[in-house]
């Protein structure tokens, strides 16, 4: 299975983005989505599981956190503002999860911190602290990641 990951859009859906995304089997959006037209535009591509980030609505229809199990693999996804500055490490502290997917950084990091695989897909919305936008590709259940600069 093939999964797109993608996070911190705040309202910009750019078409590099859903280039990159095409052909996924699922889209996890880890929050700051900013606008439903981008979870819109993304479900073109795929069936897409989206949360909640710091500029998103607090009573709108997304949830702060999801966990899935995907081809025998268990997910969180999270925006990981929960955690103040989310690092990797507090992450897999708090969740118990084989893969923990989060944004809010605006920075790609793919990393393993004990039997968890932390990934930040960095942002794809607007370019912010002199970093690319980013998407990442999440092949289950092999658990391997790839980072697509846009």
């Amino acid at each position: 299975m093939l999964v797109g990951l993608i996070s911190d859009t705040h309202g910009l859906m750019r078409p590099e983005a859903l280039a990159a995304l095409k052909g996924v089997d699922l889209i996890l959006h880890a929050g700051d989505v900013g606008r439903a037209a981008v979870l819109d535009a993304l479900r073109a591509n795929a069936p897409v599981h989206a949360v909640r980030g710091n500029v998103d609505a607090p009573d709108g229809p997304l949830r702060a956190a999801i966990d899935l199990h995907l081809e025998g693999v268990r997910v969180h996804l999270s925006l990981g503002h929960e955690l103040g500055s989310p690092t990797p490490s507090a992450l897999a502290a708090r969740y118990d999860a084989d893969v923990i997917i989060y944004g809010h950084t605006h920075r790609p990091l793919v990393t393993q911190v004990g039997p968890a695989l932390v990934v930040n897909p960095g942002a794809a919305g607007p370019a912010r602290f002199n970093l690319k936008p980013s998407i990442g590709l999440l092949m289950l259940p092999a658990r391997e990641v790839r980072i697509v600069v846009l």
